[in-house]
């Protein structure tokens, strides 16, 4: 069976994400930027799977391969079997390519052949060519009808059949919604924390039963997001009292079924850590420490001796508490002064780093790596971005 995924906005994170839960594909293939295809001997659960992969837009099974041209002729095999007891079957279609397709005629081919077959067929559709997770979802595609995509594929193009979109909701909600918010220091989005933790806990089979810390757990994202993921053995730490009492407040607003909320979460300081946890005892770790300040004139200069003394303390902690062979992912700052990046370089020799792609994507994404092959992560307009570090 081969299945499409909709990459996010950073493609490079997107797939360093799927590899991880998935395993990282001898064969696989990347079209435009925008999507990559797997294969897999069993059947991927498409909805519980996006709901645990942040940097994912859709899941689907390819249906049709090598498709000459799109038309009704070529699509009416499929369409014939969508058609049930329904009275109306809402559908619409998504074109990732560079050709110019005009999607309407198709639209209203669909139209009317289920006219002829007695059914009434709403086709949603855009300004745009791709419909987005949020169109897709409040006119219930997948629940009474379908989403078609057209993948082109040199020559020919692919059809796949959407299975699952983000869930966009929720994570708005848990992102926006949270009772404690902390704007001031930043906060980390729920996507990029599931990609993380989905980073840490790659090299586990069982990665439900990893023992997971986040020790600058700040207003709890990480934490939150690590217990929705059913993870059962979950630390949370902070220097801040008031980020311990805030982490608390939105685990408890976020997680309703209490049997989840597994985390252990208390006040530390990191360069106490190992008198609070037991050596060698943490299997993963996925962190985003202090980033400097993000508003008001920054001494850049200042600033990054600070955050490289605090992260090389920091390292000397991990090195004491973290299992051998087990993984850190952690975020460093990049200060984006107009042209210019500026990245730290605290002392971390005792770990080596682990690519989150494969080699031979490396050259492929060099534009958005740093010298460390770490995926670089932000927005213009953003005066701190992320560097998103994978170490061993």
């Amino acid at each position: 069976m081969r299945y499409f995924f909709e990459l996010g906005n950073n493609p490079a994170l997107s797939i360093a994400e799927i590899f991880s839960v998935l395993g990282t594909r001898e064969n696989y293939q990347i079209i435009n930027n925008k999507i990559l295809i797997i294969e897999s001997e069993t059947e991927l659960e498409a909805k519980k799977l996006i709901q645990q992969m942040g940097g994912v837009i859709k899941i689907g099974k390819i249906v049709l391969e090598k498709v000459e041209k799109i038309n009704l002729e070529n699509l009416s095999e499929y369409l014939e079997k969508q058609i049930e007891t329904e009275s109306k079957i809402f559908f619409g279609f998504s074109y990732y390519g560079n050709k110019n397709i005009n999607l309407k005629p198709l639209g209203m081919e669909v139209k009317k052949y289920f006219k002829k077959k007695g059914l009434r067929g709403r086709w949603v559709n855009s300004k745009e060519n791709i419909l987005s997770s949020v169109v897709v979802e409040q006119n219930n595609l997948l629940k009474k009808g379908f989403e078609l995509v057209i993948i082109e594929d040199g020559k020919d193009f692919l059809i796949g059949e959407t299975a699952a979109v983000q869930p966009f909701k929720e994570l708005s909600f848990r992102d926006y919604g949270r009772p404690a918010r902390d704007d001031h220091s930043g906060m980390l989005p729920p996507k990029l924390a599931q990609i993380m933790i989905n980073l840490a806990l790659a090299p586990f089979a069982n990665k439900k039963n990893a023992v997971m810390l986040d020790p600058f757990c700040g207003s709890g994202t990480l934490i939150t997001e690590a217990c929705l993921m059913d993870i059962k053995n979950i630390i949370g730490t902070d220097i801040s009292s008031k980020a311990v009492l805030d982490a608390k407040k939105n685990i408890n607003w976020a997680i309703k079924d209490k049997e989840k909320n597994k985390a252990r979460i208390f006040e530390c300081d990191i360069k106490e850590i190992v008198n609070k946890i037991q050596e060698k005892s943490i299997d993963a770790i996925a962190t985003e420490p202090y980033l400097g300040p993000q508003r008001g004139k920054i001494d850049v200069k200042k600033t990054i001796k600070q955050l490289e003394e605090l992260y090389t303390k920091t390292f000397a902690q991990f090195v004491k508490i973290l299992k051998p062979k087990r993984r850190i992912v952690i975020i460093f700052p990049v200060f984006n002064l107009g042209n210019k990046k500026i990245f730290i370089n605290p002392d971390f020799a005792q770990f080596k780093t682990v690519s989150p792609l494969p080699e031979r994507l490396l050259e492929k994404y060099k534009n958005i790596l740093s010298k460390r092959n770490a995926i670089i992560y932000g927005r213009q307009g953003q005066r701190v971005w992320r560097e998103i570090l994978v170490l061993e």
